[in-house]
């Protein structure tokens, strides 16, 4: 499904009540209750531990700086409309579920961009997480009472069997170690728990990272990774079952944003605060291979009205934690009708024979 999404939604900013400190002792793990100190509590790289073969792809503590200086910027929730449409997605998926959670988390939260679309008839308490302390000071009001962490998102600070929900939305395409961190995800929920969440896929920014190649290849015989890597929606499915979901499902949504040109896409990722942080990146492009960049998109992807498309690859995902009450499937074996005879449904029964 393809939808078009304006550029420069605006939407109002808030902030939410603060944590009591009893709330922290029955729920933050006492090793990393250092963490909800509040804003001063700053995430270190150390925390983002790597286990043994896990590539460490991206500089987490320059996302941290790109996300607080995006969300510094005094015109900064213009460039909150992509997270808001995925949000408001992700929250229609929580709807979707005929239940009430007492305690839910969302992981990346950022600006409290799902729960602003809930309320507490379906989400009682709601724990919100984020690697930047700018954005949390930047949080929206929500009918839904919110203790909001300080975290990163490679290291949740939390008990085990804690919540009953657990959201995240376009954060986790930013993680090293995405099967630890789905593992971690599975730990801290309920048995019976619902983990919703939705990041970026494989496909994201084609259009600018094909254009990227062809301006630096032609311009300077070669080129560099300026697009970050993205999970392919392939990959997803079994990612969660390896960290011990299960009733799976995995859906895909492409939102495509029009632009005036490539100098707006590229200024609207870094007010996101979606600026590449792998550590391989080219911190530096030339002014030929922009300009050159900028004519092979229009050509390739233009519109007819001179605006040009960024799609952005939305996979959606819902995992479920094991319990006893869950449907299972049937043994093997087990089947009473063979679908040798399923050729047969569709044939008359003759009720005239003798």
């Amino acid at each position: 499904m393809s939808s078009g999404v304006c550029r420069r939604v605006l939407q109002t900013a808030g902030c939410g009540p603060a944590a009591s400190s009893a709330s922290w002792s029955r729920i933050m793990s006492p090793c990393c209750s250092r963490l909800a100190a509040g804003p001063r509590a700053e995430p270190r790289r150390g925390l983002s531990v790597l286990g043994r073969g896990t590539m460490n792809v991206f500089n987490r503590e320059m996302k941290r700086r790109q996300k607080n200086w995006a969300a510094s910027l005094q015109d900064g929730h213009q460039f909150d409309y992509l997270r808001d449409e995925v949000g408001s997605r992700v929250a229609d998926r929580v709807y979707d579920i005929a239940r009430t959670f007492p305690l839910a988390l969302d992981i990346g939260g950022g600006k409290s961009h799902i729960a602003e679309h809930l309320s507490k008839d379906v989400v009682e308490r709601l724990f919100l997480t984020d690697i930047s302390e700018e954005t949390l000071k930047q949080r929206r009001q929500s009918e839904i009472p919110t203790h909001h962490v300080l975290a990163d998102e490679e290291f949740l600070p939390f008990k085990e069997n804690t919540f009953d929900l657990v959201m995240s939305s376009l954060s986790l395409h930013w993680i090293n170690d995405l099967p630890g961190a789905l593992k971690q995800i599975h730990q801290v929920l309920k048995p019976d728990g619902v983990f919703i969440g939705a990041m970026v896929g494989g496909d994201t920014l084609y259009e600018l990272r094909c254009s990227l190649q062809l301006a630096e290849t032609e311009r300077e015989g070669g080129f560099s990774p300026h697009v970050s890597p993205y999970t392919a929606v392939t990959d997803l499915g079994n990612l969660l079952g390896q960290a011990g979901f299960n009733m799976l499902t995995v859906d895909v949504d492409d939102v495509q944003v029009h632009y005036p040109g490539i100098i707006e896409v590229m200024t609207d990722l870094q007010g996101m605060g979606e600026s590449n942080c792998a550590w391989n990146r080219r911190s530096l492009l030339h002014r030929d291979t922009i300009l050159a960049t900028a004519a092979i998109y229009k050509e390739m992807y233009g519109n007819q009205d001179g605006s040009i498309p960024a799609t952005f690859e939305i996979l959606y995902m819902i995992g479920w934690k094991p319990h006893e009450s869950q449907a299972k499937p049937a043994k093997r074996g087990s089947a009473t009708v063979s679908f040798g005879d399923l050729s047969k449904i569709s044939q008359p029964t003759n009720t005239n024979k003798p």
